[in-house]
Order: C-alpha cells, then structure tokens, then sequence
C-alpha cells in the first residue's frame, strides 16, 4: 500500500495495520522525517516513536483522523512542505530554562518539546545559581542540565557540576599532537548509551568539532578546528576536586560527581526515544555561559 492509494477511497488503516506494511510504513516514515517530527532512519518498523509522530502531525494539520491513516492523512502527508507545519507553542519566561530555550531558538538549535524527550545542554562559566564565573582553567565550574518541556513550558529536570574542557594533565600532556580537544561551542547529535571505561555514560558516536589547544592557553581563541570521533564522552569525573579536573577530561564533557552522573544517565535512560530503542543517537548543546548571559540577562 502506498500514501497514493488512499486518495478518492474511504480505506483507513489503523496503526497497527500500517506496522504490518513495511513498504507503507516506510513512506510515512520518510514524509515525517522530511517534516521534522520522526528522527532517521527510517526503517519500516512502525513502533511507538513513529505512531507518536503521525499522531502529532494530524493534530497539527487537525485531519480529524486521531486513530488510524486515511485519504485525509494521506493527502496531507504528500503535500504538506518541509518547514510549513506550525511550531508547538512554547510558554518561556526569563527563568534560566527559557533563556536557554530562546538562546538555542536564536541559534536555530534543535528543541525537543514532547514529554519524556530530554534536551542535554552544558553552560560553560555558570555556577548553580544561574550567574556566571571567571571560567578558571582546570576547574569544574560548568552546568550539565536536562531540560524537559512540560506543556510548552521549559523545565529544569536537574543539573550538575561540571566541565566541558580538559584539565592541565591533558592539556600539558595532549593525547594528539595537534593538542587537546576542546569541545566547539554548538550542538551535536552524537552520543548513544555505553560503557566509558569503567562505568555507564554517553560515548560518542558520530563527529563532532574541537577545537586543538596547541599552544596550551587553555582558550579555543586561534585555534585549529578538527572533526571526527574523539572519544568525546558524557562520563563521571571520579569525584575529583572541584578545582582540580585532574584526569578526569581530556575533552570529554564531564560531571564531576559519581552520584551526580548516576542520577544523570537514569534521566537520560528515560528518555521515551531510548526506552524505544537502545541505540538512539542523543543531542546535546554546549553554549558559553557569558554569550547565553549577554544575550538574554536575567
């Protein structure tokens, strides 16, 4: 069956039905990712992220067809453009969650908005209380925070200590000759659940960019850009001292608290995407504390 075939026919296919047809459920599949709402691949294999997509896109088309594909639905799937949906609503306010939000809206960064759909982002320089600091060299003085929008609304789920950069040892000592890694300010999709030597974290599996401190100035002003795999983990810092990173990171994006980093990955690992399949691929956003202050203060 294809999406044509429901055109001028009153054939409705309840969810299950089109879980039945791969061919069908691919196509769906493809129309959704091409609008933003389903994340590749698409692979034919019509679970609950999928059924949650169509879902979606009929009530923000309003096809009236809320259980099962028909000519409505599929009329409106082949021609609905990329970029023409209406956005889900956000309610953001000046608590830090909304200006993180409106930062990464200004960078046209993804935003998850659905229930149990986390967004991972590090703030290099903040301190808990949401006001910056002198981002000293070889400190956790970072912010791991998971934000969860809850009917439009930006949330706090938690958030950690941290550090989005190497400390001396590796930055006096480089693993690459061309430096150490410091991770370049954006946002990635790049990380799945694994194992980082001794414990559970997030390993990275597809490119990101760095930046290669070659003069050891502990800054990524000047220097050169590298993409690839690093092995640039989402990992625990040992319960190193706040202001020693000892050799916890050697670019990694680390929590410093083992405690901190077992609640982390419980949140993560609830995550509705993952809880549906295994090897999801999890964003994450890394911004600099005093640009995201700078551009919406509190």
């Amino acid at each position: 069956m294809k999406l044509q075939d429901f055109l001028g026919t009153d054939e409705k296919y309840g969810f299950e039905a089109i879980a039945q047809d791969s061919d069908l459920a691919h196509q769906v599949q493809i129309q959704l990712i091409g609008l933003g709402l389903l994340e590749p691949p698409a692979d034919g294999k019509f679970g609950p992220l999928s059924t949650a997509a169509l879902k979606k896109f009929q009530d923000l088309k309003k096809t009236g067809e809320t259980e099962s594909l028909g000519k409505v639905t599929a009329k409106a799937l082949i021609e609905t453009k990329p970029g023409s949906l209406p956005k889900t609503p956000l309610k953001l306010g000046n608590d830090l969650a909304s200006r993180i939000v409106k930062y990464m809206q200004s960078k046209n960064y993804v935003i998850f908005t659905e229930p149990k759909e986390y967004n991972i982002v590090y703030v290099e320089g903040m301190n808990e209380d949401g006001s910056l600091n002198d981002d000293a060299p070889n400190e956790f003085n970072d912010r791991r925070i998971v934000i969860e929008v809850v009917d439009g609304v930006p949330k706090i789920v938690n958030h950690w200590q941290a550090t989005t950069e190497p400390g001396s040892h590796y930055t006096f000592q480089p693993m690459n000759p061309l430096g150490a890694a410091r991770i370049q300010f954006g946002q990635y999709k790049a990380w799945s659940v694994g194992i980082h030597k001794d414990h559970e974290a997030l390993i990275q599996v597809d490119d990101i960019t760095v930046c290669r401190d070659f003069n050891e100035d502990f800054k990524r002003t000047g220097d050169k850009l590298d993409t690839g795999l690093f092995a640039v983990d989402q990992h625990w810092g040992y319960d190193a001292p706040v202001n020693d990173i000892k050799n916890a990171s050697a670019g990694c994006l680390v929590g410093r608290r083992r405690e901190g980093h077992r609640e982390f990955m419980a949140i993560i690992k609830g995550d509705r995407r993952y809880v549906a399949n295994h090897n999801y691929v999890f964003y994450t956003t890394v911004i600099a504390g005093d640009e995201l202050v700078k551009a919406f203060p509190a």
